[in-house]
């Protein structure tokens, strides 16, 4: 990253652009990475001297973020005091029925504690969960109200860590100020990258891996050896992902608990990992595989009472696989659980992203972000608001698909290049060769699929060359 990139950067983002080297180097104890990067980046903005920053940061995160062992410390301050501050990610349901907003406090253990309805008004995010320092007021008078069982806490203000109100369109019109390199960069380093350690293909099937954030329904699988960040995106980027590391998965978690009537994690985030595939196992194999097929189609799913819901999450299975110098040296389908080793189920991945090209993270110092990037939360709710729209019509009305394409050939490279194109031309401005360049990737990884479907299944799916044409 060069310095004319970063005034650049800072120019056009303001505060969104913080120091990802910063954030690197110096993370804070018990805080998610998104949340400690926008509090490194505004401690060090109050106080240019690193090492002050630094010292009054941790000062507030241990005298207002306490451990669960410390809540009977907390609640006899806030008995004594009657109103006290606390660090912590606050969640607000409505409860209808008794007209109340409910609030859970996960540091503290209590799930029925009320919100103030001017909090929730002002700070709406709060509804799917947002950090910041609370105000909580100790009301006992609360006891005394009929039918309304609650903890007697009040949260009456909220300064939140997280950007609550956000303009995707500014966004979108920023991207004229880059080239396309640059904003490459930009996005590489705001993924905790540092962009001076991949070319450029290597740079864009690090940018692939945000297609299943940022486009609704991607099915996608990745394979590579350790340590080369396929998590760590996930994990660290967005706060909608949810994240399967081995164990057991029920259909009850995944899509409905009919016991409890609580829709599972399918309906409530933007992108499902399933990491490291081969240690998952499925409480109910039977029910899950047809489920999962069902749902990969057209995102519809039903169990129990549910009945026909819809969702648009994302699904990535992500495995570890030896490979001998760039190439796997094992078969991607051993690594799979059973229930996904049939070919019904691997024609609705969309594509296969070639994790095995990518170098392992080894130095921090070589492989980690430096200079400015955009802060994670902030690209985490572009990328969340970029989900609604669809450029599958730059597709359409520009290129042309060659070769014996099926339905969902067809679909899938069309929903892989819509999101590329999201990522990397927000704005609709594009010349052919870049547009070459998307669709290339694109037919690629679903070219990927259509070979392991050809080994599994040979006299079904015969070998087959996708391709196509750039139209004008």
């Amino acid at each position: 990253m060069t310095e004319d990139l970063n005034t650049k950067i800072r120019s056009v983002f303001g505060e969104v652009a913080v120091d990802k080297g910063l954030a690197t180097r110096h993370e804070v104890s018990r805080l998610p990475r998104f949340i400690s990067e926008y509090l490194i980046s505004r401690y060090c903005n109050l106080y240019h001297d690193v090492e002050v920053a630094f010292n009054k940061l941790s000062q507030v995160v241990s005298e207002n973020f306490p451990e669960p062992k410390d809540k009977d410390r907390i609640f006899y301050k806030l008995k004594r005091q009657g109103i006290i501050r606390i660090m912590d990610e606050f969640k607000v349901s409505v409860d209808l029925k008794r007209n109340i907003y409910r609030l859970h406090i996960p540091c503290l253990q209590i799930y029925d504690a009320i919100a103030d309805e001017g909090t929730v008004r002002r700070y709406e995010r709060i509804l799917s969960g947002m950090w910041g320092l609370g105000t909580l007021e100790y009301r006992p008078d609360i006891l005394e109200i009929e039918d309304i069982k609650v903890s007697p806490i009040i949260l009456i203000d909220i300064e939140p860590f997280q950007v609550y109100n956000i303009n995707h369109k500014d966004f979108i019109e920023a991207r004229s100020h880059f080239s396309l390199t640059e904003w490459i960069n930009l996005l590489i380093n705001t993924i905790g990258l540092n962009p001076s350690a991949y070319n450029n293909r290597q740079k864009m099937l690090l940018l692939a891996r945000l297609i299943p954030l940022i486009e609704g329904n991607v099915n996608m699988m990745e394979f590579g050896p350790r340590a080369t960040g396929k998590t760590y995106l996930y994990r660290n980027l967005s706060y909608y992902t949810r994240i399967y590391s081995g164990g057991s998965v029920s259909p009850a978690r995944l899509f409905y608990d009919a016991r409890i009537r609580v829709i599972g994690d399918l309906g409530t985030h933007d992108l499902i990992v399933f990491d490291e595939i081969s240690k998952i196992r499925f409480t109910n194999p039977d029910e899950m595989a047809g489920k999962l097929k069902d749902f990969m189609v057209d995102g519809f799913f039903e169990r129990g009472t549910l009945k026909r819901a819809h969702s648009d999450c994302s699904l990535v299975f992500l495995g570890n696989i030896e490979i001998g110098g760039r190439t796997p040296a094992e078969q991607i389908t051993t690594i799979l659980p059973n229930v996904m080793r049939d070919s019904a189920f691997m024609d609705r991945i969309h594509g296969i992203l070639p994790g095995w090209e990518l170098p392992k993270i080894m130095k921090s110092e070589e492989h980690l972000a430096k200079g400015l990037g955009l802060a994670a939360d902030y690209f985490a709710e572009i990328v969340h608001e970029l989900r609604k729209e669809s450029f599958k019509d730059i597709i359409d009305n520009h290129v042309e698909l060659v070769g014996n394409y099926t339905i969902r050939d067809e679909n899938a490279v069309k929903k892989i290049a819509s999101g590329l194109i999201k990522i990397l031309f927000p704005n609709r401005e594009f010349n052919n060769q870049e547009l070459r360049e998307v669709m290339n990737l694109s037919v690629e990884m679903r070219q990927a699929v259509a070979n392991q479907l050809s080994e599994m299944s040979p006299g079904e799916f015969p070998r087959k060359e996708l391709s196509f044409r750039v139209l004008g």
